[in-house]
């Protein structure tokens, strides 16, 4: 019986584990994930709940009741890898040997990284969306704010989902807005980007997006401490930002195991072949979703994008036989533009964000780099989708691999 272990059972670990399970026989493959609990968190969610979309309830489900009839699930905290004897060691002194190993673990924010972020205005002036507790205690802190300077603030790329922090700006206008209130809040947009967004066609279109709604943008700023007494942002270079309420995305750093293991880079990711996802240090080793270090964006489309080409390099791998569906850094993003609206993007390694239509040419039925209320609904309607077909892992009607279909380049009309 040969062992696969995969760490984390996320968006990217549980369809990996699905989808195997179909196509590793029982008989001679043994699929155990490891996680440290049995809470799976819809983390698209995030971004919503701090403006009454959703409540904590309707975004974490139990993680075993998404994985397939046949794999293991032990929850238990990952103490180490060590790659050299093919083993995990876990927290509690149980150890998992494997013949191939997945991590997926993915990446977390780390206020601690930069001085002054997590003293004592956190939680009360600096707050984070990206994990559960920090959504909840800023959307009680917006339901109270009189207004000001609310800065919203990236520290680092990479981060999760990039387009969240412009998606969170885009929501905050119109939040302020409804409640009759946009005059009294002044919105800066600060970033270590040189604009809006990594993209430049995409970055160019959200970058007027935040004229047009008078949201000042403050780029390449590298923060180097965050003085809490002040409630100011300072940079490498010593510009100052101050603020009223900051809106922080920290720097995102992969699992702490993944350091200890000798596994990752300076930011805890694993390096690996942008294809085919094999680790560059360990033959029997594969890192997918937010825990490797391939430059495509840390999102949940990336993780089912790699996922179906994965699997099959993953089958060959193992059968002796060359990787050839090779991953070509695919990923699509809806962004909440507020009030109803959204937009849509869709890119790669080498093709920039186009407009056009999506997924279908002619039909649509969403819009590229244009606001609707159609992309809204799609980003709505996407929870149904990744609790009933994505993590399952089951076939969607949309291609892995980036297609120019519908899309709209110089001299075309996305024919």
């Amino acid at each position: 019986m040969k062992r696969l272990v995969i760490l984390g059972a996320g968006t990217a670990g549980t369809m990996v584990a699905n989808k195997l399970r179909r196509r590793l026989p029982r008989q001679e493959w043994r699929i155990t994930v490891v996680d440290r609990d049995d809470v799976h968190l819809y983390q698209p969610g995030l971004l919503l709940l701090p403006f009454g979309v959703y409540e904590p309830k309707d975004l974490i489900r139990p993680r075993d009741r998404y994985l397939a009839g046949g794999v293991d699930l032990v929850l238990a905290e990952i103490d180490r890898v060590e790659p050299g004897e093919n083993r995990v060691l876990l927290a509690d002194g149980r150890v998992l040997d494997y013949d191939q190993l997945v991590v997926a673990t993915g990446t977390s924010p780390r206020p601690e990284e930069t001085p002054g972020m997590a003293d004592g205005e956190w939680r009360r002036s600096i707050f984070d969306f990206f994990t559960l507790d920090g959504a909840v205690a800023l959307r009680d802190r917006l339901a109270s704010w009189e207004g000001g300077r609310l800065v919203v603030h990236v520290t680092e790329m990479p981060i999760k989902c990039p387009v969240a922090p412009l998606e969170f700006t885009f929501l905050a206008d119109a939040f302020f807005e409804e409640r009759k209130m946009r005059e009294r809040v002044e919105i800066v947009y600060v970033t270590p980007l040189e604009g809006a967004f990594t993209k430049p066609v995409a970055s160019a279109h959200l970058g007027s997006m935040l004229a047009d709604r008078d949201i000042a943008v403050e780029p390449d700023f590298y923060v180097e401490h965050i003085d809490p007494g002040t409630r100011t942002l300072v940079s490498m270079d010593e510009r100052e930002v101050p603020f009223d309420l900051l809106v922080t995305v920290p720097l995102n750093m992969g699992a702490d195991y993944v350091a200890r293991s000798g596994l990752g880079d300076e930011l805890g990711y694993v390096p690996v072949d942008r294809g085919t996802l094999l680790s560059r240090a360990h033959d029997n080793i594969f890192a997918v979703g937010d825990a490797n270090d391939i430059p495509a964006s840390k999102a949940g489309s990336v993780a089912h994008f790699e996922a179906d080409g994965f699997v099959r390099n993953f089958v060959d791998h193992v059968h002796g036989r060359p990787m050839t569906d090779l991953f070509d850094g695919h990923a699509n993003c809806f962004i909440e533009s507020g009030h109803g609206k959204g937009l849509l993007i869709d890119f790669n390694y080498d093709t920039e964000p186009l407009p056009g239509v999506y997924p279908y040419p002619k039909v649509g039925p969403l819009s590229l780099l244009k606001e609707t209320r159609a992309n809204h609904w799609g980003k709505l309607g996407f929870r149904h989708v990744y609790w009933n077909v994505l993590l399952r892992g089951l076939p969607m009607p949309v291609p892995s691999h980036m297609s120019m279909a519908g899309k709209e380049t110089a001299g075309t009309s996305g024919r």
